[in-house]
């Protein structure tokens, strides 16, 4: 009796400590804005329990991940500088930093040249009459100097980790069979004018302080747009491009093949079966615009050992992204890219202004992850609350970890400081109580219907 007495007694501190040890926050947010990373409170549970929602294998660990956030385009790059400078300031620490509620973006991607969100058509080389310019004689780096490196520099100052890539919508019109930035394609002759032109802007951005991570060769080389910059490139073409600029780049720049929707997964198949250009190949670029998200994984299967990024997808106004709200974007392109072998999600625009602007071609229901308005104010989107989820939470370094269980959309990461972080979404529209497993560690918790939630725990333990 007495040792059933001591036995008890014994279980229930066990129980109490365990209890105890294991530390776990949760945030909200709803589609309909009620709540906006709104804390809520997790049960802890003595567990193990017998059938949870989610379950979660730890020591299955998967890709590392480098981070979130969207590009700097001249559109974002002339609405932030054109801000007065404490207004600049608060939206640069809310897009880069983490502290006081900033969405700490890690990552984020440069055109090299104009795209649609530029006020004009241009690339680095336009020599008099667009006449040819092998040598590059004509190359200008001012542009990108003047506007972007004095951003880009001071988003490394929020957050030092900061990831950049970059990416071209055309060569130099007069390396194409149009004669143009519009349309057309890359001429053969010029193949190592291209990779020479890409390999200086690398050099120029490391010069100027602001290294490259990763370049691509051509965003959406299978589209030809009829009214901004733009450049069709087959896999053939890009394997020639690549294989001339890979030699040229330092060993520190990653090259990403493809850069364009998850609908073509041959593509970049076809490129990285020719040896001369998989060699320099580290990873695969994807986009949103068409396609499925499971391409991601088609093609890490036939080559695990090379990285994947969602690197454009934007948020709009036009369906199904409209109706699906913050909780579908989240599933869709948060957390669906990374449970398919994404180590970064960019989305499109850092900054757009309330007309959606200002853009010269192109997209004209787009928007940025701020909106900037005419008085300096600005104010975030839901493509901000989407990725704050993830990007305020999940740190350099961290890892994917195994989990099952469809309950909700989820994907869990082992961030470098031993905590765990969950970013689940309830894309229906009926509240859900849902619980999760970690080995011993079990939490139960509240969604509401068509909600977003980001779940922190730790075992103290260890």
């Amino acid at each position: 009796m007495r040792f059933g007495w001591i036995a008890s007694l014994f279980i229930s501190l066990y129980c109490t400590s365990l209890h105890a040890a294991t530390h776990a926050k949760a945030w909200i947010t709803t589609d309909d804005h009620r709540m906006q990373l709104q804390p809520v409170s997790v049960r802890r549970l003595v567990g193990p329990i017998a059938h949870p929602d989610i379950r979660i294998d730890s020591a299955h660990r998967m890709q590392s991940i480098v981070g979130f956030g969207a590009a700097m385009t001249d559109a974002s790059s002339s609405l932030l500088l054109g801000m007065p400078v404490e207004q600049r300031r608060a939206a640069m620490h809310y897009l880069f930093s983490r502290n006081d509620g900033g969405l700490g973006f890690d990552f984020t991607r440069i055109p090299i040249g104009a795209s649609d969100f530029s006020t004009a058509h241009y690339s680095l080389d336009d020599p008099p009459g667009d006449q040819p310019d092998p040598e590059l004689r004509h190359y200008r780096f001012d542009h990108v100097r003047d506007t972007v490196i004095p951003l880009l520099r001071q988003a490394r100052a929020l957050n030092p980790q900061l990831q950049v890539m970059a990416s071209p919508w055309s060569a130099p019109g007069w390396m194409k069979d149009s004669n143009s930035l519009i349309k057309g394609s890359l001429r053969p002759q010029y193949v190592d004018a291209f990779a020479a032109y890409l390999a200086r802007f690398a050099h120029d951005m490391e010069s100027a302080g602001v290294p490259l991570f990763a370049l691509t060769i051509q965003n959406e080389p299978s589209f030809e747009p009829g009214d901004y910059p733009g450049m069709r490139l087959s896999a053939t073409q890009r394997a020639a491009v690549i294989a001339a600029l890979g030699p040229r780049l330092s060993s520190s720049v990653q090259i990403l093949e493809w850069d364009h929707n998850w609908d073509k997964p041959d593509e970049p198949l076809a490129v990285l079966s020719n040896p001369a250009a998989a060699r320099y190949v580290r990873g695969i670029a994807w986009h949103c615009y068409g396609g499925t998200v499971d391409a991601q994984s088609k093609v890490h299967d036939r080559y695990p050992k090379l990285d994947a990024y969602l690197t454009e997808c934007s948020g709009g106004d036009w369906e199904p992204v409209r109706s699906n709200g913050i909780s579908g974007q989240t599933s869709s392109l948060v957390i669906g890219p990374l449970r398919n072998w994404a180590r970064g999600v960019l989305f499109w625009n850092l900054a757009l202004d309330d007309h959606a602007g200002p853009h010269l071609g192109g997209c004209g229901n787009c928007r940025g992850i701020i909106t900037v308005h005419p008085d300096g104010r600005f104010t975030p989107t839901d493509d901000a609350w989407a990725l704050a989820h993830a990007s305020r939470f999940i740190r350099a370094g961290a890892v994917r970890i195994a989990s099952d269980g469809a309950a909700v959309d989820h994907v869990v990461v082992l961030n470098p400081d031993g905590s765990r972080v969950m970013v689940a979404a309830n894309t229906t529209r009926n509240p859900r109580t849902v619980s999760l497993c970690d080995g011993a560690t079990c939490l139960r918790w509240k969604m509401p219907a068509r909600s977003v939630a980001t779940l922190q725990w730790q075992d103290t333990r260890h």
